[in-house]
């Protein structure tokens, strides 16, 4: 296995999807939910990015090739959805309406699942690291344990945020669900900001 290689593609891909950072996230959007649906989405979320993340490293070439769709439209695409999940933060509107039954609205998929951990910059990254590690020895092992150490991570900060809501109690919840949706609308923006520039750069 190339330890090199693992490393620089644990370490970029722990920085995209921001176990840590999940944590404000995953407490706002399973608000008012029972201890035992938290703990459901909190490894439910991780395997829905997993899937993504694998099938993009396996098929994201092809599958960008054939829809003629090319990385910064994915990128400013993944944008406005991380922008319109940070104006539901910001407005309290990340519960579900009342009259919608909780087994048909799982958060886990959207938006924790994607595209808060398997957005286009988690996917992007997949991409180019995938075509990387076919031209190393051992780079195929080494960015499937890499891709699998970070969802791990992202399983362990989230089961555990559950003890973090009964320190911080409801109203601490509603603070960190604020700023989480201010800082996430500014990362929305710049991810737009970037893909634009790279278009403009490209003509």
């Amino acid at each position: 296995m190339d330890l090199q290689f693992f490393v620089e593609a644990f370490v970029t891909m722990f920085v995209i999807m921001d176990p840590p950072g999940i944590i404000p996230l995953f407490l706002a959007y399973t608000r008012g939910r029972t201890a035992q649906e938290r703990r459901r989405i909190a490894w439910q979320a991780p395997i829905v990015a997993f899937c993504l993340v694998v099938l993009f490293a396996v098929f994201g070439r092809a599958i960008l090739g054939y829809l003629h769709v090319e990385v910064a439209a994915m990128q400013i695409a993944g944008g406005l959805l991380l922008l319109l999940v940070a104006l539901q933060l910001l407005t309290g509107e990340t519960e579900p309406p009342p009259n919608t039954m909780k087994s048909s609205v799982n958060v886990a998929l959207v938006p924790l699942g994607t595209p808060l951990l398997a957005g286009p910059g988690a996917i992007v990254a997949t991409i180019v690291f995938a075509q990387q590690a076919g031209q190393k020895e051992g780079g195929i092992l080494a960015l499937a344990l890499a891709i699998a150490a970070v969802h791990i991570l992202l399983w362990v900060f989230m089961r555990f945020s559950v003890t973090i809501l009964r320190v911080i109690k409801e109203n601490g919840v509603e603070l960190v669900t604020r700023v989480s949706g201010l800082l996430l609308s500014a990362l929305a923006v710049q991810l737009i900001i970037t893909a634009i520039r790279t278009l403009v750069g490209a003509g």
